[in-house]
């Protein structure tokens, strides 16, 4: 297997990539990795410009010799390139997996919409550089490689279609070009670093979607570390999920298994 990393947001330091490709090398001798030379570009805030990004994102995605394509960080900056890239796709892209999350549920969302079937939310090359990262990566690799089912967050259900997205990511992408439709699917929701006020003002605006009344339902995955509120907010991150959840009429169905940790769990996009 050959997996390509590209970074269409935030830039990947040198020493983060050795130590990712030194891991996934020990632990998959027989996974190829290749870096484009693009995810340590630096352009301001981002990895590159917005066409260079673009371009390594497109090759690598366009390029039959790889099966998956590892989405190498998050940050902030896929939004600005993902309409524009699976506009350039072909078929050989199409074929791909597609790993990431955080910033890169701009790319997924587009991808999904656009019926590419393997697209998933989990971890990603920079999670190495984490406390206990290793093992996380080493979840990403098991789900690209082997489509390990213990990688994958346990609640899926055979039949269920499924989508997971970082909070504020999803709640910008509503009502966009790059919104896809999620109706009956179960949808799974994480953060991280957001004020718990934050966190129910996103709430507010999600729940407040008509295209999300159209949800099986939600889960709400990990939002930690959530910053303290000076007067304390009085609710958790979780009860604010399932008030919002009750107040519109949307199933809240529980927890979920994925977040901005080493814990994150591979959510597949579509139907199990």
């Amino acid at each position: 297997m050959r997996i390509g990393v590209v970074a269409p947001a935030g830039r990947l330091q040198r020493e983060t990539a050795e130590r990712f490709v030194a891991f996934a090398s020990a632990r998959r001798p027989d996974v190829t990795i290749d870096l484009h030379p693009q995810c340590y570009l630096s352009h301001g805030h981002f990895a590159g410009t917005d066409e260079e990004r673009l371009e390594a994102f497109v090759a690598f995605a366009n390029d039959p010799a790889f099966d998956a394509i590892w989405f190498a960080r998050g940050g902030y900056g896929s939004n600005r390139i993902a309409a524009a890239a699976v506009e350039r796709l072909n078929k050989h892209a199409r074929d791909k997996t597609y790993l990431g999350y955080s910033d890169l549920g701009y790319m997924l969302a587009a991808l999904y919409k656009a019926g590419f079937p393997h697209v998933a939310h989990g971890p990603m090359p920079q999670g190495i550089s984490h406390d206990d990262g290793a093992e996380a990566v080493a979840r990403g690799l098991g789900w690209l490689a082997d489509r390990d089912t213990a990688c994958v967050e346990p609640s899926l259900e055979p039949g269920v279609p499924v989508a997971a997205f970082n909070l504020t990511v999803l709640g910008t992408l509503l009502g966009t070009q790059l919104e896809p439709d999620l109706a009956g699917h179960v949808l799974m929701i994480e953060d991280v670093g957001e004020m718990a006020y934050r966190i129910d003002r996103a709430m507010s605006h999600l729940t407040g979607q008509p295209s999300m009344r159209r949800l099986r339902g939600i889960r709400a995955g990990r939002f930690d570390p959530v910053p303290d509120n000076d007067p304390p907010f009085g609710e958790t991150p979780v009860e604010i999920v399932q008030a919002w959840c009750d107040s519109a009429g949307i199933p809240f169905l529980g927890t979920a298994d994925i977040g901005h940790d080493a814990a994150n769990k591979v959510v597949p996009f579509g139907t199990p």
